[in-house]
Order: C-alpha cells, then sequence, then structure tokens
C-alpha cells in the first residue's frame, strides 16, 4: 500500500518502509506463503533459473529450508527430466515409485544403480511381488559383481510393513529390526512403496523443508518457447516436477500466450510460472492465457544489461506494484525476479505486492550452486553469468519466434559475466535474508505476507535519504554477513 501518491519509475533504492506501531516481534513473524494450489512454501525464496545458479543440488538445499530451486533450461531435455529426479528422490516420506531390480539382474547393475543415485539398498521383484531386497550389508563382502542378485540378495524373513504405515510406526519397525529399508506390500505381497531410516532422519533434520504431498522435497524447472518445449515439459512431468517456469525475454508476446494455452490443454494440472513483464497489461494477458504465477522483471539483474543496450525496461519496484494490482485480485501470485541486493529489498518487493522474490546474484556465491571457487587477490569468488550473456543463448531463436527477428543475423548480448564474492552454504545466507525480511515486517507491524500487502506503506526518499540509508562517514573494517561493499 501506498504513503502517498509515488510517481512512476521506482526502484529498490528509491523506496523505504514506513515504521508502524507494532506488538509483531520477528520470531513471531510467518512468512508461509501458498505460491500456488498444493504448493506451500516456508519461505518467500526462489533460486534463480540460471546455469551459475540453480542445479539439483542448489534446489535441494533450497528446498530444505523452506524454498524452492528452478532448474536451468540450458542442457539437454533428459539431463534436466534427471536434475529434476535427483531432488525429488533425495527426500521422501513414502517413496511412492521406489526403484527395483529382479532377481535375475546382475549384481553389477544394483551396484550401479546404488552409486548412482546414493542409495543404499534396492527391493528385488518378480511381477511387483517382493521376493528380496539388496543392500550395501549384502555386498560388503562380496567380489565377484557378475553373480545373479538372487545368489546374494536377503530373501528370508523379510521386514515389511502394510500399506498406510505412518512414518512414526515405520520408525519404530526400524529401529526394533535394525535396519535401514522398510519395503510397503499389499496383502499380496505386490511392492507399494518404500521408507528409510535416511528420510526418516531428513525430515527431522530438515524441518522447515518445502515438500509436496507424499514428502518429496518441491522442485521447479525452467522451459522456453523453442519447438520442443511441449517435450521437455512432458519429461519434466513425468518426473514428478512441482512448477514448470515459462521463462522468455518478453512475456508480453503472442507465442508465449500461445505457449501457455497450449501447455494448461495438455497439462491442466500443472503449475505454471510466465514471465518475465512489467505492467499491468502484459500481467494481465498471461493471467488471461492461464498462468497462475506471473514473474516480473525486466532487466534489474546485476548482469543483465537489457535496459541499456535496447532501452527498453522498467524500475522494479514500479513494476511490481503495476502487476500486483492486477494479479492479487485475479488469484494469482506475484514473483519479484531481479535486482534484489540486500533482505531490505526483499521486504521492499514484498510490501509492493509480491509473494516472493527470485534471487540470481546472491545465491550464485554459495557452495551449492554450479561451477568452481576460485581465489583472486586473496578472496574466493564463483562465477555469475547473465543467460543472455552468450552466442550459445536460444535468445536470437525465441525472439524471432515472437515476431522480432534479428536482421543482422548475429545474437545481439544482453547481459554480461563477472566474478561474485564466494558466500558459503546456502542455508547461511538464506537465514541471514530471513533474519532481515522478519525484522522488516516487524517494524511494519506485520505478521505475514498478506498483512505486507494491505498494511505496508512505502515512501519514496531522495539521494540524501539513500545515502543516510547506507553506512557512511566511516571506514568499514569488518563486514558484516549480509551487507558488503563488495560484489
Amino acid at each position: 500500500m501506498l504513503h502517498a501518491p509515488l510517481p512512476e519509475g521506482l526502484a529498490f533504492d528509491d523506496v523505504l518502509i514506513v515504521p508502524d506501531f507494532s506488538d509483531v516481534q520477528p520470531a513471531h513473524v510467518d512468512v508461509t506463503l501458498n505460491l500456488a494450489t498444493g504448493i506451500t512454501l516456508r519461505i518467500p525464496f526462489i533460486s534463480a533459473g540460471m546455469d551459475t545458479v540453480t542445479e539439483s543440488q542448489m534446489a535441494i538445499a533450497v528446498a530444505r529450508c523452506g524454498g524452492l530451486g528452478v532448474i536451468h533450461r540450458h542442457m539437454s531435455i533428459e539431463d534436466q527430466a534427471s536434475e529434476v529426479d535427483r531432488v525429488k528422490r533425495s527426500e521422501h516420506g513414502v517413496i511412492t515409485d521406489p526403484f527395483s531390480l529382479s532377481p535375475n539382474h546382475y549384481v553389477y547393475e544394483a551396484e550401479k544403480l546404488m552409486n548412482r543415485f546414493h542409495i543404499s539398498g534396492v527391493p528385488i521383484t518378480e511381477h511387483d511381488k517382493l521376493v528380496g531386497i539388496i543392500t550395501n550389508r549384502d555386498l560388503r563382502f562380496e567380489t565377484d559383481y557378475s553373480k545373479k542378485i538372487y545368489e546374494v540378495m536377503t530373501k528370508e524373513n523379510l521386514i515389511t510393513a502394510p500399506v498406510g504405515t505412518t512414518l512414526e510406526e515405520a520408525k519404530e519397525i526400524l529401529v526394533r529390526n535394525k535396519v535401514e529399508k522398510l519395503p510397503i506390500v499389499d496383502e499380496n505381497f505386490h511392492l507399494k512403496g518404500l521408507i528409510t531410516v535416511k528420510d526418516i532422519n531428513k525430515s527431522i533434520k530438515y524441518p522447515m523443508s518445502a515438500k509436496d504431498n507424499l514428502g518429496r522435497l518441491l522442485v521447479g524447472a525452467a522451459v522456453g518457447i523453442k519447438d520442443d518445449y511441449m517435450e521437455r515439459v512432458q519429461a519434466l512431468v513425468k518426473r514428478k516436477v512441482d512448477v514448470v517456469v515459462l521463462e522468455v525475454l518478453h512475456g508480453q508476446a503472442t507465442n508465449v500466450l500461445n505457449a501457455i494455452r497450449s501447455l494448461k490443454a495438455d497439462f491442466p494440472y500443472l503449475t505454471l510460472i510466465a514471465g518475465n513483464v512489467a505492467t499491468a497489461s502484459a500481467a494481465q494477458k498471461l493471467i488471461d492465457a492461464g498462468a497462475d504465477i506471473i514473474k516480473v522483471g525486466i532487466g534489474p539483474s546485476s548482469v543483465s544489461t537489457k535496459r541499456v543496450v535496447s532501452g527498453v525496461g522498467i524500475p522494479q519496484i514500479s513494476a511490481i506494484l503495476d502487476c500486483a494490482a492486477v494479479a492479487r485480485p485475479a488469484g494469482a501470485t506475484v514473483i519479484a525476479d531481479g535486482g534484489i541486493r540486500y533482505s531490505g529489498d526483499i521486504t521492499k518487493a514484498i510490501a509492493a505486492g509480491a509473494s516472493a522474490c527470485m534471487m540470481g546474484n546472491l545465491l550464485a556465491g554459495c557452495e551449492e550452486s554450479p561451477g568452481v571457487t576460485e581465489l583472486f587477490q586473496g578472496r574466493k569468488y564463483k562465477t555469475y553469468r547473465s543467460m543472455e550473456a552468450t552466442p550459445t543463448d536460444d535468445e536470437e531463436q525465441e525472439l524471432a519466434e515472437m515476431g522480432y527477428p534479428n536482421p543482422t543475423g548475429t545474437v545481439i548480448s544482453k547481459g554480461v559475466e563477472g566474478r561474485i564474492t564466494y558466500k558459503g552454504p546456502v542455508a547461511d545466507v538464506l537465514q541471514q535474508l530471513l533474519g532481515g525480511l522478519t525484522a522488516g515486517m516487524s517494524y511494519a507491524g506485520c505478521r505475514s505476507i498478506q498483512e505486507m500487502h494491505t498494511n505496508a506503506q512505502l515512501i519514496r526518499v531522495t539521494m540524501a535519504g539513500l545515502k543516510e540509508s547506507h553506512p557512511h562517514d566511516v571506514q568499514i573494517t569488518r563486514e558484516s554477513p549480509n551487507y558488503s561493499v563488495l560484489g
């Protein structure tokens, strides 16, 4: 909500949130949000679908903290689907589609499967009926991996549980029998699921995890509008992806709207994020086409040169205000994508109407982001690159598909690549961001994201006000964990 009429063209540094009467402590703030039907996040943080930000390792770590990771699309269909599968199989309540092998498979095949997916055992079935299990314990002293599985598997006195067994009941059975895996079977001994000690321990270790209704971590994946996008989405859905992000350079285009309609027609229950846009009219078009969530941001990223190269864009606070004004009444969610430098920017984005923030810069330097860590002048860095920076992008093809062919026949870069300070584990970064957000909401007297949307007030600041907001008249000798003068 606006404190006073604000001029258009406002960025994060142009506004602050007005402190208000509050009986809310930061610890009492609830930042849980329903991103869409069946998609609940414990924190409003999403890692960007960029090749220097999010693959399965980052997506797993972010989901364990309560957020959502979006696997980037600059890989083959099978590779992206496999990345999604790694996230979905990394943590379960009850595994409803466990891997299984037959007794006539070879031991080396079981060992290869366990190594690939970092699992300690595989159920053995014949015609879907459980006949045994092979685990690391069975292979501990085995030297001949050319044997058939039935020669080494455990097949006597199998410990199982019936369909409907709860995690608490499963834990008791596992502890009592000193086993790590509990196959779930029906009355005919057909394999229906699997519960493991590892998954039970993870649910205790990561109580804030963002999960689906089967206890698996939530994960998203990005797609474009190339010819194979329907095939890509089909592969992602097959691997149980929770959210698909239709991510193109200019979301307000005929082919983008047609792609949304096609996806919703073929996958009516799929949660679809679409973008990027920056105006109310563009957001309305995406909503009318069937998008569940609107991604807002044209050029605010720290590695984007789109605004200066093309001359097009809207500063991010104004873009969020404009898009949220039509999205909220329509029941659609807004994600603020790009330009987030500090936790205070997240608070401002939510006050302007966003329900969650997608971040690249803040997460690119984390341990879990793709790429190697390098040492430069005594500090650790990682690479951060705009998805529009290199000729390997599909940008020009997408522009042509949307009706904006490049007459020169060359790729026009609209981004840069650079080094970014190594930040350590993403959990530590997200904890700092969450602390800043909950503090800001407390100052505004708001207990929830919904209250921020209705009660928080923004005020315009001058350049003098911006200078006053940052540390000044001092030479910083020790940086805090949530504020740095370096990128």
